[in-house]
């Protein structure tokens, strides 16, 4: 094993392994990836709907979405060398009572402030971008530069990439603390005794981010939320688009296999029983279906092929954590993306490997610092 780096990496998602890839691209090639679970990408990096958006984000990270969506996402899959199923085909959002329509005003009003080509439309215009809407669906917002991906292709693809640049991989590490050397984040600790060090670290573990963190006294006001997923069997091509609800009732859209990929809550989420595994329910399975019928009722029919759960780190103000951390000089921080960080995990690779090699960051940052919940405290 190469236990001293330039640069460690905690968690094996898509988080760490673009910032990989992208500082193995600008020439830091000693780079340790750390993943505590058996499979790269084994958490919410594989377990989500796969949205590529910029509607419907806070103002606070919104730049950094149209930033990846504007120079990384169209491109990617003939830089990483593997098919991310990228699909630009734009997000509906969908609503159908005056409530929504009042929730879905606010959201574009918001993105329109910031520059996002994103409109407010009536149901029968929605209904011209996707014919197999219910009649239900009485508004919608629009933003054609929206889309989908494959959320395990293109982590593995970075995975793969970073690899080939001479990134080195290792999975069963779960980390238990950092340590620090003279004040600076210095070693980091495994479950299995391993001790690794490194001028730099990099915390991008998601959920586990936070107990790891307590080590050095930090904190970041986060918890869990299960979200469940499920995969119809294939159907004939119907539409492109990323979908998603005022009410959040679902999001998803179809594959390029023809399948459709639906998320959503359940609501019984604190009722399970399970020993911390996010298990799928059959509570899940029924209450996103006939929430989906009530828009799509041409899916029917559709058979669900398999389901799926995962835990989303939720941050107390909606937004993620990307910073230096001032009290531990050598430590980044990635986490608390409250289910969005799929869609900017590329260009939040891109920033944290310029944050961490000093470089000047093609998006600011300040919005979403570590000390902005210093007055929590």
């Amino acid at each position: 094993m190469n236990k001293t780096s330039d640069v460690i990496i905690i968690g094996g998602g898509i988080i760490g392994c673009a910032t990989a890839y992208y500082l193995a691209k600008a020439g830091q090639r000693n780079v340790t990836v750390l993943e505590g679970s058996p499979f790269i990408g084994n958490g919410g990096s594989s377990r989500n709907g796969g949205g590529v958006r910029q509607s419907g984000r806070d103002p606070r990270e919104l730049p950094i979405a149209m930033w990846g969506i504007q120079t990384l996402w169209p491109t990617l899959s003939e830089e990483l060398d593997y098919d991310c199923e990228y699909h630009q085909g734009g997000n509906l959002r969908l609503g159908k009572t005056e409530e929504h329509q009042k929730i879905l005003q606010g959201l574009t009003d918001r993105a329109v402030a910031c520059g996002l080509d994103v409109t407010m439309i009536t149901g029968d215009e929605a209904r011209e971008i996707c014919p197999y809407l219910s009649d239900e669906v009485t508004c919608a917002s629009w933003c054609p530069t929206d889309g989908h991906a494959n959320p395990m292709t293109t982590t593995l693809a970075f995975y793969r990439r970073a690899r080939q640049l001479g990134v080195h991989f290792y999975t069963n590490q779960k980390v238990t603390k950092i340590q620090k050397n003279h004040g600076r984040a210095r070693k980091v600790f495994t479950e299995d005794g391993n001790v690794y060090e490194a001028d730099e670290i990099l915390l991008a573990a998601g959920l586990q981010s936070r107990d790891i963190m307590a080590s050095v006294g930090l904190d970041v006001p986060m918890v869990s939320q299960k979200c469940e997923v499920i995969v119809t069997e294939a159907e004939p091509p119907m539409f492109w688009q990323m979908l998603g609800t005022a009410g959040a009732d679902f999001y998803g859209h179809q594959t390029n296999h023809g399948s459709f990929v639906f998320g959503g809550y359940s609501g019984f989420e604190d009722y399970d029983k399970d020993d911390g595994t996010p298990i799928n329910t059959s509570q899940a399975l029924s209450v996103s279906s006939r929430a989906i019928l009530q828009y799509f009722p041409a899916l029917a029919n559709a058979k669900v092929v398999r389901n799926w759960a995962g835990w989303i780190d939720m941050c107390k103000d909606g937004v993620p954590v990307l910073s230096k951390v001032d009290e531990v000089p050598g430590l980044t921080l990635a986490c608390a993306f409250t289910g969005h960080g799929f869609g900017i995990g590329p260009a939040v690779g891109k920033l944290l490997s310029e944050l961490i090699l000093d470089e000047p960051l093609s998006v600011s940052l300040d919005a979403l610092r570590y000390d902005r919940f210093h007055s929590l405290t």
